[in-house]
């Protein structure tokens, strides 16, 4: 993979990648971080594997992924973001970089951006309502659209094959993604957050119906499972609606009985 702490100075003094400097500053150079990230998804990523990064952003999980020995597809809408992630991987053969949404059927969809925070960015348009004047939302502001091409998760097997685990982090999206996938997986991981707990209901509904059994999740950016065990998904979806509104987010981790 090489040594990418060059590339991502670069990156951080490209006027034309201004917008993304605090998610370069915020998601690389911290190797305690990197470290706990590698431990956690140890045990659901080996050797070889293919994986899915449905929502790449600049690629904090994907080096992760890499640093496990995955090969691994990154989809990302954003031009800034998938520009980044080239620079950062350029010449890696086991990174497929993806420029395009990932949704329910391929289509063209309007992106909605946060320029002042990328990792906001959202295809959701109830997604952007749903945070206008909640609690936490109150500074994120999406200023911008854009037009961008779609795949789904089923064009992206048929290209890539089938992947041992997906990512899926796509701000109030995920229930789209997970309409363009018609078979299980054998891990699976989405974010939800609290002003869109409906959506993580409607995601875990959909999984069930594709067969995937048991479930967990971790909250925030916390590197570990909020649940002493794996559980069904009737569970994990009260525990999702119990949660007070400041734990904002996380992510939300599905397996199938065969994994």
């Amino acid at each position: 993979m090489g040594d990418q702490h060059g590339v991502i100075e670069a990156l951080k003094t490209d006027p034309a990648l201004a917008d993304l400097r605090g998610s370069l500053e915020r998601y690389y150079g911290d190797p305690a971080r990197d470290a706990a990230m590698d431990a956690f998804y140890a045990p659901l990523i080996h050797p070889g594997d293919l994986v899915f990064d449905v929502g790449a952003h600049v690629g904090d999980r994907l080096g992760s992924f890499r640093r496990l020995g995955a090969r691994v597809v990154a989809v990302e809408p954003q031009p800034l973001c998938a520009r980044a992630l080239r620079a950062l991987y350029a010449g890696d053969a086991a990174v497929t970089v993806v420029e395009a949404a990932c949704g329910a059927r391929p289509e063209r969809l309007r992106l909605h951006l946060n320029s002042a925070n990328p990792t906001v960015s959202t295809a959701s348009a109830r997604f952007v309502r749903a945070a206008a004047g909640a609690r936490g939302w109150e500074r994120e502001t999406w200023d911008d659209q854009i037009e961008v091409a779609a795949t789904t998760l089923d064009e992206l097997i048929t290209a890539h094959g089938v992947p041992a685990f997906v990512k899926i982090d796509v701000e109030g999206f995920e229930d789209a993604v997970l309409a363009g996938l018609s078979r299980p997986l054998p891990a699976l991981s989405f974010e939800f957050t609290t002003i869109a707990r409906e959506l993580a209901g409607r995601c875990l509904d959909r999984l069930t119906a594709l067969g995937f059994t048991r479930f967990s999740l971790a909250l925030g950016d916390e590197m570990r499972l909020a649940l002493p065990s794996w559980r069904p998904a009737r569970e994990v979806a009260a525990y999702l609606a119990a949660l007070p509104h400041e734990a904002n987010s996380g992510d939300v981790y599905c397996r199938t009985a065969s994994w």
